[in-house]
């Protein structure tokens, strides 16, 4: 059985993380974003088919999937494991996999920096022809970010300066928490690139979540229409 396991430390502890999994108007402040039928999605992921343990300590969603909590004595170790897909469902087990791995994130930085706070997001995806990495479209060197937790700043190609903190890296993803996306702390900035995938994608892609908290109506219109403009350049392709 093909299986992988995406682990997050979360300071936090395991009650908050359980509540975060279980009551609906939480999960929707991490889930994926903002789109018509997040509500019913949410319930379809994670109560259509879901077991919890008696100690609250796993949730099973369905055959696929489950969440496993690990109370540790600085917050909680929170474990997805995720077993491939058969079918007409395989075909989709890379972005699954991403998609777990983007979302466990935002769970960490709700409970982390928002716990209370309505996030607002902006989602943007495409795809291209050209050889460049996300990492050069954007004129971010990887190989000079700071590590996880540490501070950043970067002049992106489009003029734009970010500022914050890396909040966390692997091959494919980069999380940045971004000091302009909050009226208070920072918000969530997380960059993907995809690979082309058979059935799914002809060609390389990008994929964007800005999580923001507490910005006003020009100021969210202003990330977004940033963010349009640069995958209208970068990945104009559907």
């Amino acid at each position: 059985m093909d299986t992988k396991q995406i682990s997050v430390h979360i300071n936090a502890d395991a009650e908050q993380v359980w509540r975060a999994l279980r009551e609906p108007a939480l999960t929707a402040q991490w889930h994926g974003w903002q789109l018509d039928g997040l509500a019913e999605e949410i319930q379809q992921i994670y109560y259509s088919d879901a077991v919890e343990s008696p100690d609250h300590l796993r949730l099973d969603l369905g055959k696929d999937d489950a969440f496993v909590l690990e109370p540790v004595a600085d917050g909680t170790v929170l474990t997805i494991h995720h077993t491939k897909g058969t079918g007409e469902w395989a075909k989709y087990d890379a972005d699954i996999v991403e998609g777990w791995q983007m979302f466990v994130q935002q769970l960490r930085f709700m409970l982390e920096r928002h716990p209370h706070a309505e996030r607002r997001t902006v989602y943007v995806d495409g795809q291209t022809t050209a050889a460049t990495t996300l990492w050069e479209a954007l004129g971010i060197d990887t190989g000079w970010l700071p590590d996880p937790g540490e501070d950043y700043e970067a002049t992106l190609t489009t003029g734009q300066v970010l500022s914050g903190k890396v909040w966390y890296r692997t091959g494919t993803q980069l999380g940045l928490t971004v000091h302009s996306y909050a009226e208070h702390s920072d918000g969530l900035l997380i960059l993907t690139e995809q690979a082309p995938l058979e059935g799914i994608r002809e060609h390389s892609g990008a994929l964007l979540i800005a999580s923001t908290y507490g910005l006003g109506a020009a100021a969210l219109d202003a990330v977004g229409s940033h963010w349009d403009a640069f995958m209208e350049t970068h990945y104009p392709l559907d």
